[in-house]
């Protein structure tokens, strides 16, 4: 079953000038999986997550397409079946997990909120329940203490028990680990992805951390000017990627730096696009590219849904040096 369905979704920000910050994306999610959403700030990934929720500022206008969380028509909804949908079905992790919890209320007020939300009774009890889920010593005493009282890492503990605790069929998690040091993001990570896993949760993952992304998600989307440029497995695509943003964007992961070499850069600037893209709209980045990439849009293209005219000769190229599959060589 898939849980999330995008097709050619395209918006504008509209104001002084227009500015398109989604192009047609295309993307399905299936039941259960977990997927990351990567690409370099400004390449849709935040819109794109506020879309599904329907929270996109009043200045942001649906141009095309359609999207559907477990066959639901999200951008059809009326105001009272939009909060049911965010009640039930969609909960969000912040990047800012002080930040995205009340400063006026002490931790166990706005756990108690959440649980009775849901029918539930909201006690004490309960709450200390929450928060022993999440690993965090002391919950009796936590659950009295106010936001600024805590550390980051429990804040996002404390977080992400205030969104599973709905059991969402939808998590989004947007760069929720990003504010944390490595040992309390590798814990944090673990809990949440055990959790999703325990209750049945999608997750897509806003991220810029490759090396993450590839220990836990099954899939990997990359985002580029507003479009998901290539899609598949995760060990796929940032192994062997086929766009050449993709390929640029994985060889920019420092893990993969050796000693004594300088780290990769992609040169240039993403876009700022005020319609729907002519051409690639990575072309005047693109070490690969051929002067039919400026006047000729991009479709997906097997393998992995790659949106560049190229990829067939750069995915032969590959196979002839042994990097990729001959199952993923298109015909």
């Amino acid at each position: 079953m898939t849980a999330v369905r995008i097709s050619d979704l395209a918006l504008d920000f509209t104001g002084a000038t227009t500015v398109r910050a989604l192009d047609g994306v295309d993307l399905d999610v299936a039941d259960g999986s977990s997927v990351a959403i990567v690409g370099e700030s400004g390449s849709g990934k935040s819109t794109l997550a506020a879309v599904i929720g329907r929270l996109q500022p009043r200045s942001a206008r649906i141009v095309s397409g359609r999207l559907e969380v477990d066959e639901t028509d999200v951008l059809g909804l009326d105001d009272d079946a939009l909060r049911e949908y965010r009640r039930h079905t969609l909960a969000y992790i912040a990047q800012d997990p002080i930040g995205s919890l009340d400063p006026t209320m002490r931790i166990g007020a706005q756990l108690k909120l959440v649980l009775r939300a849901v029918g539930d009774d909201g006690s004490p009890r309960r709450q200390m329940q929450l928060l022993e889920g999440m690993q965090i010593a002391d919950p009796a005493r936590v659950i009295r203490l106010f936001p600024h009282q805590i550390s980051g890492g429990m804040a996002q503990r404390v977080a992400i028990a205030m969104a599973m605790c709905r059991r969402p069929r939808l998590l989004i998690a947007d760069e929720p680990t990003a504010a944390l040091d490595s040992q309390v993001r590798e814990e944090v990570i673990r809990l949440l992805f055990a959790q999703a896993k325990e209750q049945g949760t999608t997750i897509l993952w806003l991220s810029h951390d490759l090396p993450a992304v590839a220990r836990w998600c099954d899939e990997v989307a990359v985002m580029y000017a507003g479009r998901v440029v290539e899609r598949g497995p995760a060990s796929a695509v940032l192994g062997t990627p086929v766009h050449p943003y993709a390929r640029a964007l994985a060889a920019t992961d420092p893990s993969r730096a050796k000693r004594g070499k300088r780290l990769s850069s992609i040169p240039g600037s993403p876009p700022v696009l005020h319609g729907e893209a002519e051409g690639c709209a990575f072309a005047a980045r693109c070490a690969h590219r051929i002067d039919a990439c400026e006047i000729v849009r991009p479709e997906p293209v097997p393998p992995r849904h790659s949106l560049c005219i190229r990829a067939a000769d750069l995915v032969l190229a590959d196979r002839r040096a042994g990097l990729i599959p001959e199952e993923e060589v298109p015909a």
